[in-house]
């Protein structure tokens, strides 16, 4: 959202996402791939109107507040404490989890040096958090972003060290 040529366009479509959410699925439109993935969540689909309102915190002028971040971090973290309502696990140890990602990922993709600092430092304490397996995935995303982070922002991705961490990951989510 930040790298928008155009705000403007970016908040409507926002809005437009947000509108969808907050409607019953059975009025949503058809041809959207990803309303048509999220019609079987019924009403808890609305749960994901924070996820809007997080991006949508990106929006505003450059440097971002620490409140813009963690508002981005908050959005991220409700939508996967919606996922684990629906996948009936514990919400609290993935919106955590989520919370420390989405920071991470801002971190590594922010190019103000400002917002970059301020991002990193919201991230907060290493201590690991134990994902139950339905959100194991989770606990990948977040391991290789934090591990990329604390390697001084290198491509998460970065090698056959990214690849054990992963695989650690997904098999004990520690």
């Amino acid at each position: 959202m930040r790298s928008a040529r155009e705000p403007m366009l970016a908040q409507i479509r926002l809005a437009w996402w947000r509108d969808r959410l907050g409607e019953e699925p059975s009025l949503w439109p058809q041809g959207e791939p990803l309303l048509a993935r999220l019609r079987s969540w019924g009403d808890t689909a609305r749960d994901l109107v924070a996820l809007v309102d997080g991006w949508e915190a990106l929006l505003g002028e450059p440097p971002l507040a620490s409140a813009s971040l963690l508002a981005f971090a908050d959005g991220r973290a409700a939508a996967i404490g919606a996922l684990a309502r629906r996948l009936e696990v514990a919400a609290e140890a993935p919106q955590t989890l989520a919370r420390r990602w989405a920071l991470a990922d801002l971190t590594l993709h922010l190019s103000d040096g400002a917002e970059c600092s301020a991002a990193q430092a919201l991230i907060g304490s290493n201590a690991r958090v134990r994902i139950e397996r339905p959100l194991r995935p989770l606990a990948v995303l977040a391991g290789l972003n934090l591990r990329a982070v604390q390697r001084g922002g290198v491509d998460p991705l970065d090698g056959p060290g990214a690849l054990l961490t992963a695989i650690r990951l997904g098999m004990f989510s520690r």
